[in-house]
């Protein structure tokens, strides 16, 4: 059994109150009653070994001590061990009374085939004995040789990452990519998949084991919506309105948004009543909040800007802190989601927690 508990208003609201000043205005976001930090730390790249591992242990911990209560992993990053970093930082904190389970933000993801802390030298056996022979999936249920969304493979993931995390209940669980699978299959059975495992998903919510649920896309939604891989978020909330009515869980979206990828803000590739709106316009106008991922682009963008941006972004030192700025003021995101492999990355980008948002940086003049 894992920790108990998750994020709830009362917890949230005290962790924001416990940082008091050190908090700028703007930097938590109302999401469903909780109070949401408007950074975010990602654990995606790095190596498979003891290292990284420790340090993502470290990083996630210092993320959680200064004003970061949002803390976003996926099922197969680094081999399950990104997972398992932030469930060893979560037991430190929490024994030692740094934090509550009830102040954080617990997000993952599920869908990519993953392996278990590292490649190993039989993929094709380890499959096998893993997820075939036990009857977790068939080989027909496999889409691109990686991807699966059936219930009974979610349902399997899903314990997994909470075994991993060393929790009960996991915040929001994102079906991974889930746009994989058109590149193989046709739109009719793609909504009938997707019906299905929203109807896992609700049964999840259900049972306790996640709040709600969404989708957490590279391509999807930043393609054109003549594109093959193109995902509609008006109709996936529809979908999920069709399985569990107007109280249904799909609450969240994740797609990577940056200072060289806008398209979230601009392409109006969604039709809400009849208007083309971007994926973060029609987010907001069906309720759907929005992290954005890839905010610095793997690093990409954490030097070299253009020194311009200083003039519209704030008294910033750094690139990075500029790029996470850039991402956080738009309207429409809620959290800026960074992957920080070091407590000293942690601390640069933890300088915006008490910087405001550029509230001027998107208004006309």
């Amino acid at each position: 059994m894992g920790v108990r508990g998750f994020a709830t208003a009362e917890g949230t609201a005290g962790y924001r109150k416990r940082l008091g000043a050190r908090a700028g205005k703007g930097h938590f976001r109302a999401w469903r009653g909780l109070s949401v930090s408007s950074l975010g730390i990602g654990t995606h790249l790095g190596n498979d070994d003891e290292a990284t591992d420790h340090a993502y242990e470290d990083s996630v911990r210092r993320a959680l001590e200064l004003g970061f209560n949002m803390v976003d992993t996926a099922i197969n990053y680094r081999h399950q061990r990104s997972e398992r970093s932030i469930g060893a930082a979560l037991r430190s904190l929490l024994s030692d009374g740094t934090i509550a389970r009830e102040e954080v933000v617990l997000t993952t993801k599920g869908g990519v085939i993953a392996f278990d802390g590292s490649k190993p030298a039989n993929p094709v056996a380890y499959f096998t004995e893993t997820y075939v022979r036990p009857g977790v999936l068939t080989l027909s249920d496999v889409v691109a040789g990686q991807h699966c969304m059936t219930p009974r493979y979610l349902g399997d993931q899903l314990d997994r990452s909470r075994a991993n995390l060393g929790v009960d209940t996991i915040d929001v669980y994102y079906l991974h990519n889930p746009e994989t699978q058109l590149q193989v299959v046709e739109r009719s059975v793609f909504a009938a998949r997707m019906r299905a495992a929203f109807e896992f998903l609700e049964s999840a919510v259900g049972d306790g084991r996640i709040r709600c649920y969404g989708t957490a896309t590279w391509n999807g939604y930043r393609e054109a919506s003549t594109a093959r891989d193109y995902l509609s978020l008006p109709e996936l909330v529809g979908l999920a309105r069709d399985v569990a009515g107007d109280r249904h869980h799909f609450a969240m979206i994740q797609l990577p948004y940056n200072l060289r990828m806008t398209e979230a803000l601009t392409l109006p590739n969604q039709t809400v009543d009849t208007a083309p709106l971007s994926v973060v316009q029609a987010a907001a106008h069906l309720g759907v909040y929005v992290t954005a991922s890839a905010s610095m682009l793997r690093g990409q963008l954490a030097k070299n800007l253009p020194a311009e941006l200083g003039q519209v972004l704030g008294d910033l030192s750094t690139d990075a802190q500029r790029a996470l700025q850039f991402v956080r003021s738009t309207p429409g995101v809620g959290t800026a989601l960074c992957g920080m492999q070091s407590v000293a990355h942690v601390e640069e980008n933890a300088v915006l927690v008490k910087v405001p948002p550029a509230g001027s940086l998107f208004t006309r003049g």
